[in-house]
């Protein structure tokens, strides 16, 4: 059986770790979308999909099921998701989520979707490793080792930190 989980990854931290671990249980493959993988250099959205690549894949890469990680870039109609979906990965049979809305529009479309509980989600959400990169506060700690060398390689504190001093609220900054 083969399963799928997206997620933006901005960056892929131990939460993100913990439920593939959860999966692998349930699986024997399994599908890794980097959702809006057309977005990056932003606050929200800081690392490219080719970053988010190397993070997921060095992260699980020590997990005892194959994985594929699949870049998805946005599609801004959910009617017609799961198909764009479905043509960027390999055959699935399951997704993982715990988006009602991704949950709601695999169930339209014939597929199961399952939940699982969150994981630290006090501490483990991308917004505040993020905040923590801009404001030099621990993060490291809340992420795989080799997500942390794929940041340091790329310079992506510095990186989220020279945004966060022009953008606002994840925009694109504005001519002025």
């Amino acid at each position: 059986m083969r399963g799928f989980y997206i997620g933006r990854y901005q960056p892929f931290h131990d939460g993100h770790r913990h439920m593939v671990e959860e999966i692998a249980e349930e699986v024997d493959e399994l599908v890794l979308g980097i959702g809006s993988a057309g977005d990056s250099h932003t606050t929200r959205n800081p690392f490219t999909a080719g970053e988010r690549v190397m993070m997921v894949t060095k992260a699980v890469q020590d997990l005892d099921v194959t994985t594929y990680v699949v870049p998805i870039e946005d599609l801004d109609r959910n009617s017609v998701w799961v198909s764009h979906v479905r043509s960027m990965t390999p055959r699935f049979d399951v997704a993982y989520s715990n988006n009602p809305l991704v949950v709601r529009l695999f169930e339209e479309a014939g597929v199961e979707a399952r939940q699982s509980p969150m994981f630290r989600r006090d501490v483990l959400e991308g917004t505040e490793l993020r905040e923590r990169m801009i404001h030099g506060r621990d993060w490291d700690a809340l992420v795989p080792d080799a997500v942390a060398d794929v940041i340091d390689e790329v310079g992506g504190v510095e990186r989220i930190r020279r945004i966060a001093e022009t953008d606002t609220n994840g925009e694109e900054p504005s001519d002025q």
